[in-house]
């Protein structure tokens, strides 16, 4: 009984010594120590650590209710979680001797500068430390191998110089290392050959040097090794052979010299090899893909010798491959199969010969095919054209003969197509008309005869096209002059006759131009005089006679070997004063014509809309008239045809045909005669003169001609009158996101990499207008419900209504646009529009799909206070309809999450652009993210 008694006394005690009164003075000591480090931050209101304050009267803990800070059972901090919370400052401040419970710690994507300093070793706890993307500077102190327990160490991202220290190789617990993207220098140490436990090193993007040491060969749990874009040089140790748990090496882009060890193609479960843009040398391991996961490999820009790897034959996992700029040889019929999942193939500049495969058209995902410089020989085999997705075609520079299948017309994803250097003839085929999305053409070098086809002025996209050194005939066809993006254009060496179609003034971005060594007649446009962007001209060799414009670019043109050119410039006569009047008296008469032109428009114009309002009773038949005036086709369409066919299919907008409405206007469905199905946007009637509505209808026009790409809807065509004003697009069956995401069973055919797809398509759509487009394009309204799909769920951004293009000699400031939670904040109280409006919805959205609902309804279904949202994970909130995600799949969303969360931060300046969010989403390696899924619901529900 004494003995029991004096138990409970000792408990008692015990209970005492650490009662809360003790806990509470411990976590105060923290939290002052915490705030220290706070106060030395230099942007004191504009980072998200709102929360943090401290009261002495009151005690108040830190844990659980500042921001990103959480405590363990006895009250003490051992997890802080601030990353991407704008923060500008040093470590300097950091209490580490303050903080010996800490066990993880994530700064990343913050501002941080300066060294790390040598005291963090005092952490003896640490598991998990990420530094990532931030400023941080100076060297890697050796001190960090101290931290016995350490596990996950990420200073990616960041301006560190120096080696890396030998005390690394002593965290015999360091799973995941990452140390790529810094200015990193020397070389690799051996004792990271003592992490026995490492699975992932990164160490791309620095400046490191000398061999890769044969103690890399002890990491036998390695999987993901990256060593890319050095200065490594020498041989690969053999001892690489012995890492029978890698899944992913990535050697490119270093000075490696010597062969492959053969032992690389035992690996059972290689996914992706990247050995490109170095010295190797000798064969390729002919068992690459033994264990049948092998989905990228890239060894181009080497010298590698012999025949194509016979274990590629029957890969069917392969998704990238390049061995381009080598010394292959081999039959190229014969060494390779059919695969289900190629993206992407290049087989350029070696010395394959053979005829190209039929079995290239049973690669349905193939969207590159590349095998330009080789020693190809017969025909193109019209069974290519089966791969329906083939984006860019290059069977350049080689031996190919006979003509262009008509199948090619099915191939109506081609942006680029490169047929130059063969001995290809014939005419141009009808079907190549149906290219619509086509870019940049080059059928230079050939034997195409006959005229060029007219059909080539309706591909409108194009802005390269080269049809030089054949043999075409007949004249200039001015159906040219539509290709408003065209901005090179070579015709030379061909024996082309008749005149310069003055219709070519109005391609506007072209920049150079190549009519030389034809039989052109003639003078040469005055019209040429309004192409300001020319700047490279070559007109030499022709017939062409008569004064040449005044444009600057002709004052350096080619012109030799046309005898009949004047001018003042140099190499020609000049003009006489008969010729010189005859010109001018032309001019004058291409500037009057029009003015008096115009002015006798306007008084028909008036005539009839007074006619119109005494004659109600023919009001249609005048609208309709006037509509097929002024109807506008940017398609291959008959505007007239059209207008009647869509007035006919829509029974005059009847609402059966609606199927949606907005704030701008109506959708409707219609079918045309020829079996298409287009939607019509018709857009609202006002009674306030219009100005509004005109103007959002001009804005989609202004936007939507000028955009091209894949993830942006299809612009076929608009009609504008007093009474109609409508957009046609491409119809897209699935329909909208918003639509798909509300309905249960719909929802649940969107997986997890259909969405993933889904967010990098709007990503790409984004980075487009805001980085390719002059001058950009900010969307405003980029909501789920404005996302459409195709049958196959790759994504359109639609409905630009509220586009606004950016001048940059202007303030850009605008009344407030967009839909209700997905507007950046900064618009509420600035009005000023910029490219981070966009990147705030893109955020929103990415949410939304990630989550299966709105974020505002997704925060709703929650009951509980906002204070317990720290404890709930990324992977407890994921849309609870789809089962879960693999750990590949499940990388790819952590990194949407955390970019989402970035892309959301209050202060536009501090979020990413749409370029970089563009880069990281399609070149991330899919296992960068791995390591402790920390991204929590309230880091993505924060605001």
């Amino acid at each position: 009984m004494t003995y029991l008694l004096w138990c409970l006394a000792c408990l008692i005690s015990y209970v005492q010594l650490f009662s809360s009164p003790n806990i509470a003075f411990a976590s105060s000591l923290e939290a002052e120590a915490l705030l220290k480090w706070k106060a030395s931050f230099q942007n004191q209101t504009k980072n998200n650590l709102t929360s943090w304050g401290y009261n002495p009267k009151e005690n108040t803990s830190p844990c659980n209710i500042w921001t990103g800070i959480s405590c363990n059972t006895a009250g003490s901090v051992n997890r802080i979680n601030l990353t991407n919370s704008g923060i500008q400052g040093t470590l300097y401040e950091f209490p580490f001797l303050s903080l010996p419970n800490l066990e993880y710690v994530d700064l990343s994507l913050n501002q941080l500068f300066g060294a790390i300093p040598s005291q963090i070793s005092s952490l003896s706890k640490l598991i998990y430390l990420d530094l990532s993307r931030n400023k941080l500077s100076g060297k890697i102190p050796p001190e960090l191998g101290l931290l016995n327990n350490l596990r996950v160490l990420h200073l990616n991202e960041n301006q560190l110089n120096g080696s890396i220290p030998q005390e690394i190789g002593k965290l015999k617990f360091l799973v995941d290392l990452e140390l790529s993207q810094n200015h990193l220098n020397g070389s690799i140490p051996t004792s990271l050959g003592d992490l026995s436990n490492l699975e992932f090193l990164y160490l791309q993007g620095n400046q490191l040097s000398g061999t890769i040491p044969k103690e890399i060969g002890n990491l036998k749990s390695i999987v993901d090794l990256h060593l890319s874009q050095n200065q490594l040089n020498g041989s690969l140790p053999a001892s690489l052979g012995d890492l029978s748990n890698l899944e992913f090496l990535y050697l490119s882009d270093n000075q490696l010299s010597g062969s492959i060890p053969q032992e690389i193609g035992n690996f059972m479960k290689l996914t992706e090899l990247e050995l490109d843009a170095n010295n190797f040398s000798g064969y390729l391991p002919q068992n690459i893909c033994r264990g049948g996961s092998l989905q990228k490999f890239t060894v181009g820009s080497n010298h590698f010798i012999g025949t194509i790897p016979k274990g590629l034959q029957n890969c069917k996992s392969l998704v990238r491959v390049r061995l381009e700029g080598n010394q292959l040889t081999g039959n190229i019929s014969e060494d390779f199969g059919a695969y289900p999942n190629l993206y992407f193939i290049d087989l350029s500049h070696n010395n394959l010969h053979g005829e190209i495969s039929q079995l290239w058209g049973q690669c349905p995902q193939l969207a590159t095919l590349r095998i330009a410089g080789n020693k190809l020989t017969g025909s193109i085999p019209p069974e290519i054209s089966h791969a329906t997705q083939i984006h860019e075609l290059d069977l350049s520079s080689n031996s190919l003969v006979g003509v262009i299948p008509k199948d090619f017309g099915r191939l109506t994803s081609l942006v680029k197509l490169m047929l130059n250097g063969n001995q290809l003839w014939g005419p141009i085929p009808s079907e190549f008309g149906s290219l619509t999305d086509i870019e940049y053409l080059d059928l230079s070098t050939n034997k195409f005869n006959e005229s060029i086809p007219g059909i080539f002025g309706y591909l409108l996209k194009l802005h390269y096209l080269n049809l030089s050194n054949n043999k075409f005939s007949q004249e200039i066809p001015f159906q040219l002059g539509k290709l408003v993006h065209m901005s090179q254009l070579d015709l030379s060496h061909n024996s082309l006759e008749g005149k310069i179609p003055s219709e070519m003034r109005t391609m506007q971005s072209l920049e150079t131009l190549n009519l030389s060594h034809n039989n052109l007649t003639g003078l040469v446009p005055t019209s040429f005089d309004e192409m300001r962007g020319l700047k490279d001209i070559d007109i030499s060799y022709n017939q062409l006679h008569g004064p040449i414009p005044n444009n600057k670019a002709f004052q350096n043109a080619r012109m030799e070997g046309n005898k009949g050119l004047c001018g003042n410039v140099g190499g020609l006569k000049p003009c006489n004063h008969s010729v010189e009047h005859k010109h001018t008296s032309r001019k004058a008469f291409l500037i009057i014509f029009p003015i008096l032109g115009t002015l006798l428009l306007a008084f028909l114009a008036f005539v009839l809309i007074g006619r119109r309002r005494s004659r109600r009773k023919q009001e249609r038949e005048i609208e309709q008239s006037n509509m097929h005036d002024s109807f506008f086709s940017i398609s291959n369409f008959d505007g007239r045809k059209m207008y009647g066919e869509i007035m006919e299919a829509t029974n005059g907008f009847d609402v059966v045909h609606c199927i949606g409405k907005g704030g701008q206007g109506s959708v409707y469905k219609a079918k045309l005669p020829s079996g298409s199905i287009v939607a019509v946007k018709k857009f609202h009637q006002t009674l306030d003169g219009e100005e509004g509505s005109r103007k959002e209808f001009l804005n989609e026009i202004r936007a939507l001609t000028q955009i091209r790409h894949r993830n942006i809807v299809k612009f076929l065509g608009f009609c504008s009158s007093a009474h109609h004003s409508f957009l046609v697009y491409e119809y897209l069956e699935t329909g909208s996101l918003a639509a798909i995401l509300s309905n249960e069973n719909e929802a649940k055919k969107l997986d997890w990499s259909t969405r993933v797809k889904i967010v990098k398509g709007v990503a790409h759509a984004l980075c487009y207008m805001h980085h390719d487009c002059s001058p950009p394009i900010v969307h405003r309204d980029i909501t789920s419900s404005n996302i459409l799909l195709h049958c196959d769920y790759e994504p359109c951004v639609s409905d630009f209504g509220t586009a606004k293009l950016l001048n940059p000699d202007s303030s850009n400031w605008t009344a407030l646009a967009g839909t209700y939670g997905y507007v950046a904040p900064e618009l509420a109280y600035t009005m000023k529009v910029t490219e981070k409006c966009d990147v705030y919805s893109f955020g929103v959205l990415a949410l939304e799909v990630i989550l299966g609902k709105q974020l505002g309804d997704f925060v709703s279904s929650f009951s509980f206070p906002s204070t317990t949202y720290a404890n709930i994970l990324l992977k407890d909130v994921l849309d609870q309809r789809l089962p879960p995600p693999t750990p590949q799949v499940l990388d790819e969303l952590v990194t949407i999450a955390r970019l989402s969360i970035a892309c959301r931060h209050s202060h536009p300046q501090s979020r990413p652009t749409m370029h970089m969010v563009s880069k990281v989403l399609s070149f991330q390696p899919a296992s960068s993210s791995r390591g402790p899924d920390d991204t929590t619901l309230e880091q993505l529900i924060k605001i």
